[in-house]
């Protein structure tokens, strides 16, 4: 929404407060501010004259309240307002880029269900220069000036390219240019939603367009309003409740005191969300005391019990649910995103926490909630005293993705003070560790804590007036001090109370107060600065992420309206830093650490590289900081250059896993003990308000990537006739020689197509890993195979003496006897492979026996017998135990064919039979034949001619 529209709402709810100015740009986020955009000014109150303006910059009408502001030249240029009265007004230090970059890309998505697919117009337009509904972003189709602005960068080679930045893809244009709009597809998809759209760097008119981050996932849809239905708000007077999809943080509900607001486009669009009649009563629909959005519709805390409003119906949860029917007092969601992540057990990842004083439950989708533990169980868990009262104080999810926190008052008289304590628990693991953390508050002191994006469980907690901060693993503790004393941020703000505490994923710490007063810091900071108002305090405002992933403000209106108002963060951090002359101590921080996930399979390693350059003397150096499990060697190597008064250090660091499997006593417990998932977080040493991005944070996960699979090359379902069809396998051709004959169903979506070999030619199968991305490599380590129906009429080329085995291999017939209790398919494995290429290993034996075991050089080939043709279908698993925490398995099938077919007993003896029959017929039937003849021609014609 244009800042000129949020600022005529705002107009007429100005009070007799603090008088305000702000400031704006037509371009999204402010992201382009240069000595080419167009700088809106607008003063909030009645005092004004004129505005005062150096002279690099000129202003349209400088007397007027809203007015328009142009800077030639670069640099930091002072602003402020004239006003009547002894009072002066804040004046504000804006840095004007002097950047090239004056293009934006604009887009919009269209969703096609039918197919799963998305396709995204893309057109470029000028900020300064575009329309109205360009700059609202409610455009359906390019402007006559963007799509002459389109058009004429195709010309010079322009072409956009869908870029995803958590999965690397990348979507290109899938057609020419039409309309003056770029059209590309790619499939919905939750678990990629950062996109970027990024072109050529050609330039027009010496201007260049900037590549524009923003959020897309699949479509998530809003509460529909529904006629007859009720409001539901928080109690009257109460300041505005929010919660937002981790990983989608423009889908947002917001409960104010009259109605409960829902978006999922940053309020670029809304809905209200109401309730049906006749289930609450009046106070119970005013009583919303938090709010939680997940993928089974919104959660509401009333009154200690939790409802839930999805988009067919609106009930109370309770005992059916396994939850309590009241005594509720808190609800957490998750705060970070993390789409990938490595659970060891089996289990799902929960989605919400709830916790009374004394028992504590995790929800998950699909409305499953699960009772966790009671304070009882945990003091005992933890050897607390039982003469010491404990309850649950507050949840709070933390960075890690498999962890929560709970905050515990502690006390023994719980009169006048209480300690607060912390324990954390790990979904995966089900282990509850206590932390070296203990604050001492007032009995009557609430605590709210926030984790912030760090792989170290490190947070910040608020009360009404202060921040407390606890950092690098709760070894540096505090309180965020201010001018005033002990931190009271209060005293700075008119007595006002802290209403919310945002922190975004750059380390960016805004605290804003109930009458809309804002502080600044960053992680690892210990202290905040006052920033100039931007809202006056009759608003109630929040902060969040817009769909281009930068903050904005949230407004809500008596009349029951909302309006979003994007918030210049960075430009107002760097005002306030100019004011006070803080600098950051290092110049550049760089590192080659492009993914947030990284998975690490056996003998494999990961090695990344951090750079910082620094003044002389400053004495900044790299930290790289790990947590999780000790499951890798860890090994870095500094290198330090110094050149005309600036430092380099660059710092290399490798995570390996150098385990070997191969003969151990208990196989899948040490690969268990050698699973986990490590956050790692690489920063530098040193820290101001001023730094741009204060530390990188990533997984890595030691274990099995469920996207890995393995094929044998040569393999497809295309060609070959599709269809399942039955054949008969003969029982003298079984392992187990059954009483009759196998019929078996060739299922073809199982197997794929057979690939037909003649008899004569011998099979060696090439097996290939990939993932999700595509082919990965050749697999080179042994595996073997094995017909899934019980065939054993094939045989291997190679011998064991000829494959240089010293001792007797393993062998099919040898392992099945070993493991008569278990299936085929576990008989023989990783867990259990011993190679036969030393004398230590196996026992001497016939080495003239087939070799079973097949690598990628070893030559080893299926051979098929002579007599007769069949249909094989084998199964593949990797036999090499230090290759892969993954039981990699596949199928293919082979159908031989060109030999002549053994006759049968039976048939031949018939066809003998047959033969001799019709022998000994020919024979009876010539000697009937020549006697009729002799008669006929011989003996009557003699007796004949002795008559005569």
């Amino acid at each position: 929404m244009s800042c000129w529209v949020v600022a005529a709402v705002l107009s007429w709810l100005t009070c007799c407060g603090s008088a305000l100015w702000r400031y704006s740009s037509n371009s999204p986020s402010h992201l382009i501010f240069n000595n080419r955009s167009t700088i809106k000014l607008e003063y909030e109150g009645t005092l004004f004259l004129e505005w005062s303006v150096p002279g690099a910059c000129s202003v349209k009408n400088k007397s007027l309240p809203k007015t328009e502001l142009r800077c030639s030249s670069p640099g930091i240029q002072i602003i402020k307002p004239v006003v009547t009265g002894p009072d002066l007004e804040e004046e504000r230090y804006l840095p004007v880029d002097s950047s090239h970059t004056c293009f934006l890309w604009y887009y919009k998505v269209l969703n096609f269900f039918h197919n799963l697919t998305q396709v995204v117009v893309i057109w470029i337009y000028d900020p300064e220069n575009a329309d109205a509904d360009e700059l609202l972003w409610s455009a359906n189709e390019p402007s006559l000036n963007s799509v002459i602005l389109s058009k004429q960068f195709a010309t010079l080679g322009q072409k956009p390219i869908l870029y995803t930045v958590l999965n690397k893809k990348v979507y290109f244009p899938h057609r020419k240019m039409k309309n003056g709009t770029w059209h590309i597809s790619l499939p919905m998809k939750r678990d990629d939603m950062l996109k970027a759209i990024k072109g050529n760097q050609v330039a027009f008119q010496d201007c260049f367009i900037a590549d524009f981050l923003f959020v897309l996932t699949s479509p998530l849809l809003t509460m529909p309003e529904i006629p007859g239905f009720l409001p539901i708000s928080s109690p009257r007077g109460s300041q505005l409740i929010a919660d937002s999809d981790a990983c989608v943080p423009s889908f947002t509900v917001v409960v104010a005191d009259m109605e409960t607001f829902q978006t999922n486009d940053s309020f670029h669009t809304w809905t209200r969300v109401r309730v049906p009649p006749n289930i609450l009563t009046s106070d119970e629909r005013h009583n919303v005391s938090d709010v939680n959005l997940s993928q089974d519709g919104i959660f509401f805390l009333i009154k200690g019990t939790l409802y839930l409003k999805s988009f067919h119906a609106f009930r109370r949860l309770g005992k059916p649910e396994d939850l309590p029917d009241g005594g509720i007092i808190g609800i957490a969601s998750r705060t970070w995103c993390w789409t990938k992540y490595l659970l060891k057990a089996k289990r799902k990842r929960s989605s919400m926490a709830i916790w009374t004083e004394n028992e504590f439950y995790l929800g998950y989708t699909s409305l499953k909630f699960v009772r966790i533990i009671t304070v009882n169980q945990l003091k005992i868990l933890l050897n607390i005293s039982p003469a010491v009262t404990v309850t649950i104080h507050n949840a709070e999810y933390t960075g890690h993705p498999l962890e929560l926190a709970l905050l515990l008052n502690y006390c023994i008289t719980c009169n006048v003070n209480k300690k607060i304590h912390l324990v954390i628990y790990n979904e995966d693991t089900n282990q509850w560790v206590y932390q070296d953390f203990a604050l001492d508050v007032t009995i009557d002191t609430f605590l709210t804590p926030h984790f912030v994006y760090s792989a170290m469980p490190e947070l910040i907690l608020w009360d009404k007036h202060r921040i407390y901060y606890c950092y690098n693993n709760f070894t540096d503790t505090g309180v965020v001090q201010i001018p005033t004393e002990f931190g009271n941020l209060s005293r700075l703000s008119h007595n006002s109370i802290i209403h919310h505490v945002f922190i975004d994923y750059f380390g960016n710490i805004l605290v804003k107060m109930e009458n809309n007063i804002m502080f600044y810091f960053k992680i690892n900071i210990r202290d905040a600065v006052k920033l100039h108002l931007w809202t006056n305090s009759s608003t109630k405002s929040l902060i969040s992420l817009n769909t281009f992933g930068q903050i904005y403000l949230i407004y809500v209106f008596e009349d029951g309206t909302i309006h979003p108002q994007d918030y210049p963060l960075k430009l107002e951090a760097q005002s306030m830093a100019f004011k006070t002359k803080e600098r950051c101590p290092y110049m550049v921080f760089h590192n080659n650490i492009l993914h947030v996930f990284y998975f690490l399979d056996k003998g494999q390693n990961l090695s990344i590289w951090a750079q910082v350059v620094y003044p002389e003397n400053t004495g900044v150096h790299i930290i790289v900081e790990s947590y999780g499990p000790k499951v890798l060697e860890i090994k870095d190597q500094v290198h330090y250059e110094s050149a005309l008064g600036y430092c380099t250090k660059t710092m290399t660091v490798t995570f390996s896993q150098n385990t070997n499997y191969e003969s151990v006593d208990d196989y899948f417990q040490l690969q268990h003990q050698n699973m986990g998932l490590l956050l790692v977080q690489v920063r530098p040493s040193g820290y101001s308000k001023t730094c741009q991005i204060s530390q990188k944070v990533f997984q890595i996960a030691v274990g099995c990537d469920a996207s890995k699979f393995i094929v044998v090359k040569g393999f497809n379902t295309k060609e070959c006739l599709r269809h399942d069809f039955f054949y008969i396998i003969e029982k003298s051709y079984l392992r187990d020689q059954p009483s009759k004959n196998l019929r078996v169903h060739y299922n073809w979506k199982k197997y794929g197509c057979p690939l037909r070999l003649d008899f004569r030619e011998k099979f060696h199968p090439l097996v290939q890993l990939y993932n999700e991305n595509g082919f990965v490599e050749d697999v080179e380590v042994n595996f073997i195979v094995w017909e899934i129906h019980g065939r054993d009429d094939y045989s291997f080329n190679n011998t064991m003496r000829k494959s240089g085995c010293l001792n007797e291999a393993q062998t099919w017939k040898s392992m099945t006897m070993l493991n008569k209790d278990l299936p085929l398919e576990e008989a023989w494995g990783p867990e259990n492979y011993k190679h036969c290429f030393s004398y230590t290993i196996g026992k001497p034996g016939d080495l003239n026996q087939p070799y079973e075991i097949i690598n990628k050089s070893n030559h080893n080939h299926l051979i098929w017998p002579v007599d007769h043709s069949g249909i094989y279908v084998f199964r593949v698993k990797i036999l090499d135990p230090n290759y892969s925490f993954c039981n990699l398995t596949t199928v293919f099938a082979i159908e031989t064919f060109g030999m002549i077919p053994r006759p049968s007993v039976y048939l031949v003896i018939s066809f003998l039979f047959l033969l001799m029959l019709l022998f000994f017929s020919i024979l009876v039937f010539s000697y009937f034949h020549y006697l009729r003849i002799y008669r006929k021609h011989i003996y009557e014609t003699f007796h004949k001619l002795e008559r005569k």
